[in-house]
């Protein structure tokens, strides 16, 4: 994306060109890309955020450690059974999205950075990235009370199909989890 300037000519950093972009109500460009290991903490950062860790349930024993969460992404970024993509929005990281297999299903992950929700933003990544991935079925999940979670999926057509219990790092107790599926 080129920087944008102002009336009075003036070049935006893109973080600035972000801000501008909200307070000039102009459409935000969503992209994916994929992740770097610089991402990471800027990931880490998002998730440190206790509404945000509180919602997403299932998280590590420990958010605040730094290390262990670098060292567990780090592995991640070049598996090539992951496909794991930094979401950015007007070229500001705002968020993360992989497809991922675990006990042999393929599932969608995400997490966006609290200054972000309520904006389309997960939907519109999701999209994207089920544009990219041919498998399916394909799983999503969210706690019980992640309203926001589950109607992305929603919105981008996983239908429901059961629940989970599971503890949940974050709130330290059992959590029932909604399990959605796509199949097209």
């Amino acid at each position: 994306m080129n920087k944008v300037r102002t009336e009075d000519g003036k070049r935006l950093s893109y973080y600035k060109m972000d801000i501008f972009a909200k307070r000039n109500n102009m459409p935000p460009v969503i992209q994916l890309r994929k992740t770097i290991i610089s991402d990471l903490a800027h990931f880490f950062t998002f998730q440190l955020d206790q509404e945000a860790n509180y919602l997403a349930a299932f998280t590590a024993k420990d958010p605040g450690d730094r290390e262990a969460y670098l060292t567990k992404y780090a592995k991640f970024v070049d598996d090539p059974t992951i496909h794991m993509c930094t979401i950015l929005v007007n070229d500001v990281i705002a968020g993360s999205i992989a497809k991922f297999v675990m006990h042999g299903d393929a599932e969608v992950t995400y997490w966006i950075d609290k200054a972000y929700w309520g904006q389309g933003i997960a939907t519109a990544a999701l999209r994207q990235l089920l544009s990219g991935v041919n498998t399916r079925p394909i799983f999503g999940r969210a706690a019980f009370d992640n309203i926001g979670s589950q109607r992305v999926l929603e919105k981008c057509g996983f239908v429901k199909v059961g629940t989970d219990k599971g503890f949940a790092n974050a709130r330290q107790a059992e959590v029932e989890e909604v399990i959605y599926k796509l199949v097209y």
